[in-house]
């Protein structure tokens, strides 16, 4: 039975669909997969406990390369709720240079509303389409609206308009339905941008001191239009936009948003290792770090945060930390941070048989990209299983001797071996298969991984 929504994945289809496109990392794929269940199971319990029940935080440990970031991304797609992948060395401590954490917040809540107005928007598309056809239709036939006269009804009655050209446009209107006039153009108006973004200098931003500059101001000038002239397959995906935005409850659309955002939000905080000081050392960039570990404090544990949709509550939200701890340790991080991820998840180093897979089995596999890109220019390139083997071979060589950087390494071994083909392609291989086997990728990279020096810059 097919589930209605993402939310009602169970763990074990959230892990099959991760499995579509990462590579091994069950540790990993289980974890987070129980705590995304989570989610739906708490929106599931009586009242009473609904609010006592807070996520449990996750921190990913492992080297770059082995699926961390694909993990994230994966589940944006996944989940039907507002997530936000960030990284945390974008922001500072308060007081310094650079934003803080609880731009975190406003950005989800920003992605919450444009979750749910898209929603809303894809419900009332069909009416909108409907409108904004009427509208380019006044626009190539005009109503010509005549008054009745009175001798057409009783004395006293007000009869009303009629269109004297009703035939035509109907005739017209059935034409714009079938796509016979969409190579026409139409010129039709637009909102032209109020006016340019503004940044406020100072120890409080605009959202802080809870006023919409942009706002404020657009209420109060007149909203500019400008004519352009467009074929009217454009100017119809214009209008319905446009028709689509009248026809939502925006107020109850922010409502549902922050609802939302504040029960199923979920926040994947990358390179969280990038702000662990070593302990002992103090001053220089150690001093921000710990702050920017010190401001995030409240926003994982749970704080209200004003944005300019309204306040917003974070102890429902869900945070999931990714690391690779080369230089530092998780130990590193300060003592209260550590506690609000109390699920820690070491990720595996990859092996050559993981390399194997990950070429070949993923829905977006690296050589299914390669088989496409050249397939527009009528290239067909095949892979043997020995050349196969023989790349993961030497990805996992170059990993042990240069520095392990996971699958990422696979990326620049095929853009060496593959150099020559797509640079040749347009004008020497069109119409011709290429086989790849153990033997020409021997030939193309033998000579650069037996010199450690050369294969540190190439590969």
């Amino acid at each position: 039975m097919k589930k209605s929504s993402s939310n009602e994945l169970t763990p074990k289809e959230i892990v099959r669909e991760l499995d579509r496109y990462i590579v091994g990392q069950g540790a990993a794929k289980k974890s987070v997969a129980i705590a995304i269940r989570n989610r739906w199971r708490r929106l599931h319990t009586p009242e009473p406990f609904r609010e006592e029940i807070m996520p449990n935080n996750i921190i990913l440990i492992g080297p770059t390369g082995v699926g961390k970031t694909e993990i994230a991304r994966r589940l944006a797609k996944l989940v039907n709720a507002p997530f936000l992948k960030i990284e945390a060395t974008k922001f500072t401590e308060v007081g310094y240079v650079g934003r803080d954490v609880d731009s975190i917040v406003r950005d989800l809540t920003e992605i919450a509303v444009n979750m749910v107005k898209s929603e809303k928007a894809a419900a009332v598309r069909d009416k909108a389409r409907a409108l904004a056809d009427e509208r380019i239709l006044d626009l190539i036939v005009p109503p010509v609206r005549r008054r009745q006269s009175v001798e057409a009804g009783e004395a006293g009655d007000t009869l009303p308009d009629y269109d004297e050209n009703k035939a035509t446009r109907d005739k017209f209107r059935e034409k714009l339905a079938a796509g016979e006039l969409e190579s026409r153009t139409v010129e039709i108006e637009i909102s032209a941008a109020q006016m340019p973004a503004m940044q406020v200098f100072g120890p409080m931003n605009v959202e802080e001191m809870g006023v919409n500059i942009q706002e404020m101001f657009g209420n109060i000038m007149p909203k500019k239009t400008k004519k352009r002239k467009m074929g009217i397959a454009e100017a119809r995906e214009l209008l319905a936009v446009e028709e689509a935005q009248k026809l939502i409850d925006t107020e109850a659309a922010v409502k549902e948003a922050l609802e939302r955002l504040q029960n199923s939000g979920i926040v994947f905080l990358d390179e969280i290792d990038k702000i662990a000081g070593e302990k002992g050392r103090g001053g220089g960039p150690d001093v921000s770090r710990e702050g920017v570990q010190r401001d995030l404090l409240p926003i994982v544990e749970g704080t209200t945060v004003l944005t300019k949709y309204g306040m917003v509550k974070t102890d429902h939200v869900l945070f999931i930390a990714s690391g690779a701890f080369h230089v530092s340790k998780p130990s590193d991080l300060i003592p209260e941070l550590q506690g609000r991820f109390p699920i820690r998840v070491e990720l595996e180093s990859l092996t050559e048989d993981d390399f194997v897979k990950i070429l070949t089995i993923p829905q977006n596999a690296l050589m299914k990209q390669y088989a496409a890109l050249l397939a527009t220019e009528n290239v067909t390139i095949e892979f043997a299983d020995d050349g196969i083997r023989e790349i993961a071979k030497i990805a996992t060589q170059v990993n042990e001797q240069v520095e392990n950087i996971g699958a990422r390494r696979l990326h620049t071994i095929m853009t060496t071996l593959l150099e020559e083909v797509m640079f040749e392609s347009p004008d020497t291989y069109g119409g011709k298969t290429i086989r790849v086997t153990k033997e020409l990728v021997d030939q193309k990279l033998s000579s650069i991984v037996k010199d450690k020096d050369l294969s540190r810059y190439v590969l």
